[in-house]
């Protein structure tokens, strides 16, 4: 974290992790997995109005960060349209940093292409996750997938177990939010002479703390987190963005029940 620009990643988790804290009586308690609870009847099951306001305590997070990805889409010339067409399909925060940040520094678009990929590969994981809970047949599944994002995926199984209204309510209230935000970025852009000191490099680490925070509730849970951070910082110097990261979710077979 750089002394003169630390705000964002101060606010990040101050922010997050008592919203999600607070949101839940219950957090998952078993490693990187939720336990099994009993299935909700059809009066107390949630409905997707109740997703979108569990997230709005978070509604901070992708604000900043896509005021912040339109402010750099801007400075490096990358163009409010397309800065705005890719939030509104892409919709990954840090793959589109990635992009952005290995272009502004000359890179190729493969490389670019790459480093996104890369970084969201942990989608992977995080949808098998969920799988089960999406209905319908496939056209509909795959739309609504599109909802999956950390913040939602972190949200939706606070209760122990993954609720698919609370994953698509929160997701449309941060894709809205984002795509919107980005776009006022790049409004905003000329405004600020460097991006890079609004310290969003220490941010995302701070935030992806935060939404880890409220599920670190026994010891396994705790070993789980800190053999992710170690793996991750072991391959950090050597390998590609993103690998770390998919690397560290190895961690997770610490929930496994035999």
């Amino acid at each position: 974290m750089r002394p003169d620009a630390p705000l964002i990643a101060i606010l990040t988790p101050v922010i997050v992790a008592p919203a999600l804290w607070l949101e839940s009586s219950e957090a998952p308690a078993l490693g990187c997995a939720p336990v099994e609870q009993p299935a909700p009847t059809r009066a107390t099951r949630p409905r997707i109005r109740d997703g979108a306001r569990a997230a709005l305590p978070l509604a901070p997070s992708p604000i900043l960060f896509g005021l912040s990805y339109g402010v750099l889409a801007d400075a490096t010339g990358f163009g409010s349209p397309a800065a705005i067409v890719m939030s509104a399909t892409t919709f990954a925060g840090a793959a589109q940093f990635a992009v952005l940040s290995v272009l502004g520094a000359g890179g190729t678009v493969t490389a670019a292409i790459l480093a996104a990929v890369f970084l969201n590969a942990r989608y992977a994981a995080i949808s098998m996750t969920v799988a089960s809970i999406f209905p319908g047949r496939r056209l509909r599944r795959l739309v609504e997938s599109q909802a999956i994002v950390d913040e939602s995926w972190a949200i939706a199984g606070r209760s122990g177990r993954f609720e698919w209204a609370i994953l698509v309510g929160s997701g449309l209230v941060f894709y809205a939010l984002w795509v919107g935000s980005t776009a006022a970025g790049t409004v905003v852009g000329g405004v600020l002479d460097d991006p890079n000191a609004l310290g969003l490099d220490a941010a995302f680490a701070a935030l992806f703390l935060a939404l880890a925070l409220p599920y670190l509730r026994n010891a396994r849970a705790l070993r789980a987190a800190a053999l992710a951070a170690v793996i991750t910082l072991a391959l950090t110097p050597f390998t590609p963005a993103g690998v770390p990261i998919v690397a560290a979710s190895a961690a997770c077979l610490l929930g496994v029940r035999r």
